[in-house]
């Protein structure tokens, strides 16, 4: 069993597994619906395609920068101006930045890990608006899920390593397997992405932590300030 690695980093994210109507909310952390989507618009699988190749696959996801939630309220009129669509609250994750890894057949992962790098469809975050801002492929590597989460290093941006500890401890949420004790189910496994005929069924997952070592050697220096300095002596 082999591991594909991806980050996911970008100004603006959103993960949703139950939005309804005018109200379009995140998760806290990308979805396996959501990261699957990503794979099949890399590799040019269409929404009316069936997933088959890409259902098998293991998902997990480490939250090395949770990001703030922000809430944008949008509104929209018909280009005559006479209509008005719905008000509607889109929520989004800013700066967050998570390692997000699938676990499969070798070359299953390293025709993803290609498809990532000359994509068939652009890639997206979440929603249309929410590009990554770099390369997403980590490359695949012939490591088990639960040692690629919790030994990669640190993914965070610096300005946000400057501000941690020596060590910091991340969040790691992946799929359950047979036997383990589930932290909760979630609507996040995809079946089909039909726009006509859209299908998620539930999907159990495991939540826990893990301890990083924050290796950035360049830390903001805080000078001391003297307040009286200028007074002379």
């Amino acid at each position: 069993m082999s591991v594909l690695l991806m980050r996911l980093a970008g100004p603006l994210q959103s993960w949703g597994s139950s939005s309804r109507f005018a109200r379009r909310g995140t998760e806290v952390a990308p979805t396996k619906s959501g990261v699957l989507g990503l794979l099949a618009a890399a590799k040019g699988i269409r929404r009316t395609e069936p997933l088959t190749e890409l259902l098998g696959l293991e998902f997990g996801v480490r939250l090395d920068q949770p990001g703030q939630i922000l809430r944008d309220f949008q509104t929209a009129r018909s280009l005559d101006g006479r209509h008005s669509a719905p008000l509607t609250y889109r929520f989004y994750l800013s700066d967050a930045v998570f390692l997000a890894a699938v676990a499969g057949e070798q070359a299953l992962l390293s025709g993803l890990a290609e498809a990532l790098a000359r994509p068939h469809f652009p890639l997206y975050l979440g929603r249309r608006s929410c590009p990554p801002d770099g390369p997403i492929s980590l490359g695949v590597h012939d490591v088990t899920l639960d040692d690629a989460l919790a030994e990669r290093p640190w993914l965070a941006s610096q300005w946000y390593q400057r501000r941690a500890a020596r060590t910091v401890r991340l969040e790691i949420i992946r799929d359950a397997r047979a036997g383990e004790p589930i932290s909760e189910t979630v609507p996040d496994e995809p079946v089909s992405f039909d726009p006509a005929h859209r299908q998620h069924t539930w999907r159990s997952v495991i939540r826990r932590h893990v301890d990083v070592r924050n290796d950035l050697t360049e830390r903001a220096a805080v000078p001391e300030h003297d307040p009286l300095s200028l007074l002379g002596g």
